[in-house]
């Protein structure tokens, strides 16, 4: 205990320590470095904004293993959605789908076998029988499912893999990156948030054989929920995961890892990682108004403005203050304006570092007026201008 006889010097303390107190408030507080993980490759990425927190050797090529049946379940479930194929459909199972190597459904030679449980049986079993069986099922033969799986992969800017087959045994000219993949993953759970919960399903039981879904971390970290794991010679030990926790959604990856621990160890580490040290938050609302503007010779005065889809950004935690977003409109909107076309920006800026950009769209269609509005709208528009001038 410090007794201070002079009050003076007292004063003088306080003021020191207050002083210091504040400056300590004040300061920033920097974001750690990740941690280092050993693997041949890895990422951790922010679902919603894509945001890349960690990453090392992130574009390099790599054998994925059975990190492939994440793309091979994406192809079905879009083939799902675009009504091509039900979930209660029956395959036949072919001599090749029976034999082939590796993790295994067992399904049967000629058996017929819905297509969900074939999906359970890649997704949570690995089995690389149910894949070329779906495969099949879907394209004819598996190298034309190879096809579609490239295809799917072009249009959602994989720009480093190339798939020759629907299960990740090895085969030349068969690779991805942990980037491709978070890619990817992050795809998957956007479009498809019903389906992605077998993802989370701890074991799944077919021909009375009860297997048990190799993803360690369901069993550690509750807030884990997927999403896949891989094993071969060429590629090592392969995890891709995610977790949700305080309503932000992280993806790891991790690629060539020594063994399953330690490619649990790894993901988790990152996992930790982006969760201690980074927030989400939800700025806007997609589909609902951010503003109202003139527009010009139509059959109504202003039109509503906004974003496409919900606006996330992932920034450090305790940064939410220095968050600036302006909207910009675009000058002199003129009928006729359909939906969904683009009328401004929102850009949002964190300390002047610009972290999102998002066009802002017309939430509804605008057609143009009768003869008189637009008559009257082309004068009032001569008139701004001349008083502009």
């Amino acid at each position: 205990m410090i007794i201070f006889k002079n009050f003076s010097l007292f004063l003088f303390f306080s003021l020191a320590v207050a002083t210091t107190l504040v400056n300590a408030e004040d300061a920033e507080i920097t974001t750690p470095a990740a941690p280092t993980i050993a693997a041949s490759g890895y990422i951790l990425m922010s679902h919603d904004t894509g945001k890349v927190l960690a990453e090392n050797n992130a574009d390099v090529k790599l054998a994925p293993a059975s990190l492939t049946k994440i793309m091979s379940v994406y192809v079905v479930f879009r083939e799902i959605s675009n009504g091509h194929l039900h979930l209660d459909d029956m395959v036949t199972i072919s001599q090749k789908a029976w034999s082939t190597p590796g993790s295994r459904m067992f399904i049967e030679v000629g058996n017929q076998v819905k297509v969900e449980d074939l999906l359970k049986g890649v997704i949570i079993q690995s089995g690389n029988d149910a894949s070329v069986a779906l495969a099949e099922h879907i394209a004819g033969d598996e190298t034309t499912f190879a096809d579609m799986m490239n295809q799917h992969a072009e249009r959602l800017g994989m720009k480093n893999s190339h798939f020759q087959d629907s299960n990740g045994l090895p085969i030349d000219n068969h690779y991805t990156t942990a980037r491709d993949l978070a890619i990817l993953t992050q795809a998957l759970i956007k479009e498809f948030p019903d389906y992605y919960r077998w993802f989370s399903q701890k074991e799944f039981t077919f021909n009375n054989i009860v297997q048990h879904n190799r993803n360690q971390l369901l069993s550690r970290d509750e807030t884990v929920d997927g999403v896949k794991t891989g094993f071969t010679d060429a590629a090592g030990y392969c995890l891709v995961a995610s977790a949700l926790r305080n309503n932000m959604r992280l993806i790891s990856v991790v690629m060539g890892a020594s063994s399953p621990n330690a490619r649990a160890n790894e993901n988790q580490n990152l996992l930790n990682y982006g969760f201690r040290f980074f927030e989400a938050h939800k700025l806007y609302q997609g589909k609902t108004s951010l503003s109202e503007a003139r527009i010009w010779k139509g059959n109504s005065k202003n039109i509503q403005i906004g974003l496409a889809e919900d606006l996330y950004v992932t920034i450090p935690r305790r940064r939410y203050t220095d968050l600036k977003a302006v909207i910009t409109l675009d000058k002199k909107i003129t009928a006729p304006i359909k939906e969904g076309t683009k009328l401004g920006t929102v850009n949002v800026t964190l300390k002047d570092e610009a972290i999102a950009s998002k066009d802002l769209i017309a939430l509804k269609s605008v057609e143009e007026g009768n003869i008189f509005q637009r008559l009257y709208d082309s004068a009032m528009m001569m008139i701004e201008k001349s008083d502009g001038q």
